[in-house]
C-alpha cells in the first residue's frame, strides 16, 4: 500500500502557495527522475573536476552519481508533490472544549538553502482537534515532507502549521522547531553552541498572552 498521496500533496502546495510561504520553485521540479538524477551527475562531476578531484580514483567514480541520486530521492525529495505522505484522520471522539494533541522531540533533519548545509534539530506540534484527528505519525511525516527541500527554519515552520491546519481542518495549531544550523558552525562564524528557535502560532495558540501556548511551552520543556 503507498504511502504518499500525491493528490493531497498537490493540494496542500496550492494552498501554500496561496498564503505566500510556499517554497520558491520552478516547473523543473515536474522533469523526469532519471533526467533530473543524470544531469545533476553531470554538474557535480564538473563541480568536483573544478575544485581539483581525481574522478579516475575508485574512492571518487561514484561519488557525482550517489550525490545526484541522494538530491533526488532522499534530502530534496520534498520538492515534489507525489511524496506527500497519506494523511490517515479518524473522528475526533476524546478531544474536547481547548484539549489539545502534542507531540514533541520529533527528529528533523533539513538544508539550509542559503549554503545547502544541514540543519538538525527537533519539532514540536500542537495542535486542537476539531472534528478530525490526525494519526500520529503522520505528524512526522508532514514535518519530515517538508524538512527535505532546500529551507529557510521560519518557512519551515509555517509550512508544518499551516498544511497541518488544511488537512485536520482545526486552525488551532502551533508548531516550535529548535535547531543547529551547520552553515554557522561549521563556516562563517563557526559557533558551534548556538541554537535557533522558531515558532508559529494559530488560532488560539496565537491570541495574545495565550494561555494555551503558554501551557504547550511548559509541556516542551518539561516543566508541566
Amino acid at each position: 500500500m503507498s504511502k504518499e498521496n500525491p493528490e493531497l500533496g498537490r493540494e496542500v502546495n496550492k494552498y501554500l502557495d496561496s498564503l505566500g510561504i510556499n517554497t520558491p520553485i520552478t516547473e523543473l521540479v515536474k522533469e523526469d527522475r532519471e533526467e533530473k538524477i543524470h544531469k545533476i551527475a553531470s554538474l557535480t562531476e564538473e563541480m568536483l573536476k573544478v575544485l581539483g578531484l581525481d574522478l579516475t580514483d575508485d574512492s571518487l567514480e561514484e561519488t557525482p552519481m550517489r550525490v545526484a541520486k541522494m538530491y533526488v530521492d532522499e534530502i530534496f525529495s520534498g520538492l515534489r508533490y507525489d511524496t506527500f505522505p497519506k494523511c490517515t484522520t479518524v473522528e475526533n471522539k476524546f478531544c474536547h472544549g481547548d484539549e489539545f494533541v502534542l507531540e514533541k522531540n520529533i527528529t528533523l533533519y533539513s538544508d539550509c538553502e542559503h549554503h545547502l548545509r544541514p540543519i538538525i534539530g527537533q519539532a514540536h506540534i500542537a495542535y486542537i482537534p476539531g472534528e478530525k484527528v490526525l494519526g500520529l505519525s503522520k505528524l512526522n511525516r508532514i514535518t519530515q515532507y517538508f524538512a527535505q527541500r532546500p529551507q529557510v527554519q521560519e518557512r519551515l515552520n509555517q509550512q508544518i502549521a499551516h498544511a497541518i491546519a488544511f488537512i485536520t481542518g482545526s486552525q488551532d495549531v502551533m508548531v516550535v522547531v529548535e535547531a543547529g544550523h551547520t552553515c554557522v558552525s561549521q563556516r562563517g562564524i563557526k559557533d558551534t553552541n548556538s541554537t535557533t528557535v522558531t515558532a508559529c502560532c494559530l488560532g488560539q495558540f496565537g491570541e495574545h498572552n495565550s494561555e494555551l501556548r503558554k501551557e504547550v511551552m511548559a509541556n516542551i520543556r518539561g516543566c508541566a
